[in-house]
């Protein structure tokens, strides 16, 4: 998969990927408007370009409290990522494989978590693996935003009742002719510890 052509997308105005691309931005805004007072810890896997918080970022009230760490194997989207981020220091764009666990040492448990453009990607063993270690990323409250199509199979509403056994309380999921999917959960259970060495999940394409 050419990744960075993939993300080219995002600038067609109108394509699914913009458009989803808003969809979790909004979600994002709104994830921050809640967190409570403090730092916000933020952890995005599989960053991209970093679009998602970066944009929400430049004007949010709660930006000077953000401390976010983007990670992203591919090296020229890690470099945009960072463009992106400018000067602002407390975001941290790292360079590796986001599915190991060793990239969140000293991050998590995080206010906002962003699974994007993963699950389309990976087996539903992965997903349902990356599902079930979320409370290790995840401080209680925190919120989990994530992305998976809504072509057959379908999986969503599986996804949905994944996050839900494991503590987790549904926010808001786009409806199922959007030509896209988003979903955001709230974790209202108590963080598990992060255990270090573990691979969450591997590409299939």
């Amino acid at each position: 998969m050419d990744w960075q052509t993939w993300h080219q997308r995002y600038d067609e105005p109108g394509s699914e990927l913009s458009r989803r691309l808003e969809a979790v931005k909004a979600q994002v805004r709104d994830a921050l408007d809640r967190a409570p007072a403090g730092p916000v810890p933020v952890v995005s896997l599989c960053a991209g370009q970093g679009r998602d918080l970066l944009e929400v970022l430049a004007d949010h009230p709660r930006r000077a409290d953000v401390q976010a760490r983007l990670v992203e194997l591919d090296p020229k989207l890690a470099a945009s990522a960072r463009e992106r981020a400018g000067d602002f220091d407390q975001v941290e764009v790292v360079t590796g494989d986001a599915s190991l666990t060793d990239q969140y040492v000293g991050v998590v448990p995080a206010e906002l978590v962003l699974l994007c453009g993963i699950f389309g990607n990976i087996s539903p063993e992965d997903i349902q693996r990356t599902v079930d270690a979320s409370p290790q990323l995840c401080r209680t409250g925190a919120t989990v935003i994530w992305t998976r199509h809504r072509e057959e199979p379908d999986l969503v509403p599986t996804i949905c009742e994944w996050f839900e056994s494991r503590g987790f309380e549904r926010v808001w999921v786009s409806e199922p002719d959007a030509g896209f999917g988003v979903g955001v959960h709230r974790f209202n259970g108590v963080p598990d510890p992060l255990v270090t060495g573990q691979s969450l999940f591997s590409f299939t394409h």
